[in-house]
């Protein structure tokens, strides 16, 4: 039976975004980037999933679908999806591997003014992209996830990772002195300046979902944060290794609160 757990964290007073958005920051295209390694069980369904929900809603948008050195059939899935769905653009990783790497490949490449990260197992819900995108365009820079406030809930996620989630982001919480408490979580939305402003990109695997989020916040801009859904995966095997990942989150969390605390502003958002 799915087990759903329910956030009730409240996020109180957050960055806002400019006082007016100027007509030129309106968003014209929205580019999701989804990392994929071995999924050919799920990768047609989330795609086609996501496309239907985005133009039901009559958000412009392409979808950037990275293979990161698959060895089942989720490349050739992928090439006969994109006959069916002209927004997909399948990419290939043809450098190192790395979940961090397939994402910095897809940002590198895309058209869009925003972009949203999201997963390829559809854990997250294709109807939050749509918030993010709606969100974005009230002037915000960024837009962030959190499973764990007030309308937001988890289904079958795994205790003991769920118990290492409150503990790292409660870390990152107190070490930031920042209120949201689900940095960790891939899936959030940033417009192109924010990436372009946030780079060098450093991390090659799964610490890339820490660096963007909390480098985002050090440099300057704006962000507001809702509420949203994660279910567990359904197909297929999970790529995060926990035990791989302890020292790489560490290393990037130092990272960025070296640069908040000593480099004196020299990274942050021009005025």
């Amino acid at each position: 039976m799915a087990r759903c757990v329910r956030g009730e964290a409240k996020l109180n007073t957050l960055p806002q975004p400019d006082a007016a958005m100027r007509v030129d920051d309106e968003l014209r295209l929205l580019t999701v980037v989804i990392p994929a390694r071995d999924e050919e069980g799920c990768i047609r369904s989330t795609v086609e999933h996501l496309d239907l929900e985005l133009r039901l809603n009559h958000v412009p948008h392409e979808i950037i679908v990275v293979d990161d050195g698959s060895s089942d059939r989720t490349a050739q899935i992928l090439a006969e999806t994109a006959q069916a769905i002209p927004a997909l653009r399948p990419l290939t990783n043809r450098g190192q591997h790395g979940f961090g790497r397939a994402i910095i490949h897809g940002l590198e490449r895309m058209r869009g003014d925003a972009v949203v990260v999201m997963m390829a197992d559809e854990s997250d819900d294709c109807r939050d992209v749509v918030r993010y995108w709606k969100t974005l365009n009230e002037g915000y820079d960024a837009v962030f996830g959190s499973r764990f406030m007030k309308g937001g809930g988890v289904i079958d996620y795994p205790v003991f990772k769920l118990f290492l989630n409150r503990l790292f982001n409660g870390m990152i919480r107190f070490l930031f002195h920042i209120k949201l408490n689900d940095t960790t979580n891939a899936f959030k939305a940033y417009r192109r300046t924010v990436i372009e402003g946030c780079k060098p990109l450093i991390s090659p695997h799964f610490n890339l979902t820490v660096e963007l989020p909390l480098k985002t916040i050090v440099r300057g801009y704006s962000w507001t944060v809702i509420p949203i859904t994660w279910r567990n995966r359904r197909t297929g095997d999970a790529k995060l290794k926990l035990k791989e990942m302890g020292s790489r989150y560490f290393f990037i969390c130092l990272y960025v609160w070296l640069e908040k605390y000593f480099s004196r502003g020299d990274y942050r958002k021009p005025q």
